[in-house]
């Protein structure tokens, strides 16, 4: 019986093919990562519109001093990828030019003849190999000869034969080699105590160190990369102050652990802090350094208050201390805003259920997304939002308020002239002033469309019941103020072409000569005076507005006579077949069955068709759910516009919060939601619980940016709340059943006798 055989590599032959696979297992997605996504973006496109003001040069100059160039971490990667695969190919060669270890037995080609040959050529072939291979012979060599006469026998003898044909050898079966692709002097006894000694070393101290490690750190950590403690205080004090105010939210801000060095190894402290951060402090006033509650009276925390403080007074730091530290604290901020703005809605959540006895009020959570727009800007909230533009400080919005011209808002700003608009900026240069348009150009618009529905089986999804989880699905579409500024010069090119003579342009109180991105305000009695005179218009543009309108929209009689003569038409086919189908069926009673038998199969036929139309457009439906499924399962980049943030140490993305409040109980209805993804488009849906009591209630969504001041968007929708409709199931009556049957028992007739009796 056959048996096992392990075999060690001793050559090395089969060890070298599992590192050569191994290493291309590896190299080839290697190649594909570096390949694609190492790709160097094209920079001019990127800086067409780029502000070049003092702080964007210099933020920029420090970008690139701080990361190396892109193009050469590509090279250097893509020189590295060439040697990686020169290894692999020589590695492939070498192991090509192995011997091979394992040949297959043929006793042909021992005795040098073909495999043809007849029994005769075979013992005259043996005898002459015997003759000159033989051990006695002066050219005799005995293993030589050993193998032409196991080949002799194996192609004479009928069981040696039948064996070599059937298991390859003329023994028979021989014991099964398995072969481990382990070099042989891994385990020789020689090397026994050093293989011993590197497992030992391996996996009893080098791999309980790095896993506990890793696993100390990771458990000091939430899922979003936010320490645990630092979750606990935002609790604590939140929950302690159910108002709370900007600077108040500033001290929690920078009470957080990951600015103490104990938690975290990236913050340094200086000897030079003792003597800088003094000085800071002295030009910072309501710093609320004289507060005593731990850890906001924490030396890190002191620093970390001055720091945030001085930032948003734009104060010059000194760039080898203070900024870099500075600078670590405002990358970590967004996200710790953003758990900040979690965790208040998880307390409002837990008081709506019960669960605990304060509930932050809503200016909290705005509050809060107010610090994360002041920390990327560098500006308090009453500062006014035209320093977010370059070269614009406070001499400059001296000018910006006056009696002729109150502008206080980037939105008025933009509405302007451009004439009216360089006189106000005459003291700024042409670069300077290109500086601002461009800036102006990347600023963000939002347009908001809402529409709330309940996600059933219901043909009205409008439908609201008492209770119903209400979806309501915001469709936004970003735009910039850019391409309103287009908008504007090609409707004035276009006026021009067409040569028009008389132009009457609307005046500006009109509501069609509002711009997009302008708010509707209340106007008084006077303004109302104006629109009643601007109503008046010159005889030439009504003559050629009612031709259009005639055009367009004819006059009700024509329409009327139009549908009097569909219908009179309809009437008399309608006639005609009903005149038809009397002729053709009248005269007898079984005519009359049949024609009713007709009119049922149309019936059958229209509520047939009815309900596959019906069900199309279900299945419309459902596929059209199952692909707004698969849109918010994809994933999607994050990066979206590039914010003009010269103050903030990194390049910034553009980020929205969006939920929904209601106003007048000034309640959180659902959770700010955060979206990464609007870069043109984007869909987003939030979902809560219809109110208890029927009737109509107003709510407001808020969609609010994490960057910018004065690019939120508030809009208001309302919803009715029905009663929920009772179903009423159908229940078998057996106890009527039961009484017809013991009716026609008693009678001893049933109703298909009488009416075969009346047949008859």
């Amino acid at each position: 019986m056959a048996g096992a055989k392990f075999e060690y590599d001793d050559k090395g032959t089969t060890f070298y093919y599992f590192v050569i696979s191994f290493y291309g297992l590896i190299l080839v997605p290697l190649t594909y990562y570096i390949w694609f996504f190492t790709k160097v973006e094209d920079q001019e496109k990127k800086n067409d519109r780029a502000c070049n003001c003092p702080p964007c040069l210099e933020k920029r100059h420090r970008l690139i001093k701080v990361k190396p160039k892109s193009k050469t971490i590509r090279y250097f990667s893509l020189f590295a990828l060439v040697v990686l695969w020169a290894l692999f190919v020589y590695g492939g060669y070498r192991i090509s030019q192995f011997e091979r270890e394992f040949v297959e037995y043929d006793p042909y080609h021992v005795l040098e003849i073909d495999r043809g040959a007849s029994m005769a050529e075979i013992r005259r072939q043996y005898r002459r190999l015997s003759m000159k291979f033989h051990p006695d012979k002066e050219s005799g060599d005995p293993k030589k000869f050993m193998r032409i006469a196991k080949a002799y026998e194996a192609l004479t003898n009928e069981e040696s034969r039948k064996n070599w044909e059937e298991f390859g050898n003329p023994d028979g079966p021989g014991a099964t080699s398995f072969g481990i692709a382990l070099p042989s002097w891994l385990v020789s006894k020689e090397n026994s105590m050093w293989v011993l000694a590197a497992y030992g070393l391996a996996f009893m101290i080098i791999l309980p160190i790095s896993v506990g490690t890793w696993w100390y750190k990771s458990i000091q950590y939430s899922c979003d990369q936010i320490l645990l403690d630092t979750t606990q205080l935002y609790y604590y004090f939140f929950h302690k102050t159910p108002g709370m105010q900007v600077k108040r939210i500033l001290m929690i801000l920078a009470g957080s652990f990951e600015f103490e060095k104990g938690h975290n190894a990236e913050v340094q402290e200086r000897e030079t802090d003792n003597i800088e951060i003094p000085q800071v402090m002295r030009e910072l006033p309501n710093l609320g350094d004289k507060n005593k509650e731990p850890p906001l009276c924490y030396p890190y925390s002191i620093k970390a208050r001055s720091l945030i403080h001085a930032h948003l007074s734009r104060i010059d730091l000194p760039p080898d201390t203070l900024k870099q530290d500075l600078d670590l604290l405002l990358k970590k901020s967004p996200l710790l805003v953003q758990e900040m703005i979690s965790i208040v809605a998880q307390l409002m959540a837990m008081a709506k259920a019960g669960r605990t006895t304060n509930m932050p009020r809503l200016e909290t959570v705005e509050n809060c997304m107010k610090i994360s727009q002041m920390l990327v800007q560098g500006l308090w909230e009453n500062k006014s939002p035209l320093l977010q533009l370059p070269h614009i400080n406070q001499d400059n919005l001296r000018h910006f308020t006056t009696k002729k011209r109150n502008i206080r808002s980037i939105k008025q700003l933009v509405s302007m002239k451009e004439e009216e608009r360089r006189s106000l900026l005459r003291n700024l240069s042409n670069e300077e002033y290109k500086d601002i348009i461009n800036v102006c150009w990347t600023f963000p618009v939002i347009e908001m469309d809402i529409r709330a529905h309940v996600l059933d089986d219901t043909e009205d999804k409008s439908l609201i019941t008492v209770g119903d989880i209400v979806t309501v699905s915001v469709k936004l579409k970003r735009r910039s103020l850019g391409e309103f500024f287009e908008d504007e010069s090609t409707e004035m090119q276009s006026i021009e072409a067409d040569g028009q003579t008389e132009v009457h342009p609307e005046p500006k109180d009109s509501p069609q000569a509002q711009k997009v991105w302008q708010k509707n305000k209340k106007k008084g009695k006077k303004q109302k005076q104006n629109k009643q005179v601007s109503k008046k218009k010159p005889v030439k543009q009504q003559i050629k507005k009612k031709g259009s309108e005639e055009k367009d929209n004819p006059p009700k009689e024509e329409k009327d006579e139009s549908k009097k003569e569909k219908e009179t038409k309809e009437d008399e086919e309608d006639g005609e077949d009903v005149n038809r189908d009397e002729k053709d069926h009248s005269g007898s009673e079984s005519g009359d069955e049949e024609s009713s038998g007709e009119e049922s199969g149309n019936e059958s036929n229209q509520e047939t068709g009815k309900s596959l139309e019906e069900d199309e457009e279900e299945w419309q439906r459902l596929q059209a759910d199952i692909k707004n499924k698969d849109v918010i399962l994809e994933t999607k980049s994050k990066e979206t516009h590039t914010v003009h943030a010269p103050y903030f140490p990194e390049e910034k993305q553009e980020w929205w919060w969006i939920y929904v409040t209601d106003k007048r109980r000034t309640a959180l209805i659902t959770p700010p939601q955060q979206v990464t993804t609007l870069k043109d488009e984007e869909e987003v849906e939030l979902k809560f619980q219809a109110n208890e009591k029927p009737g109509t209630y107003h709510y407001t969504v808020s969609l609010r940016s994490d960057s910018y001041f004065e690019r939120d968007v508030i809009q208001n929708f309302k919803i009715t709340v029905e009663e929920a409709k009772e179903f009423e199931t159908k229940q078998w009556d057996f106890e009527s059943d039961e009484d017809d049957k013991d009716s026609e028992d008693e009678s001893g007739e049933s109703e298909y006798e009488e009416d075969d009796e009346n047949s008859d």
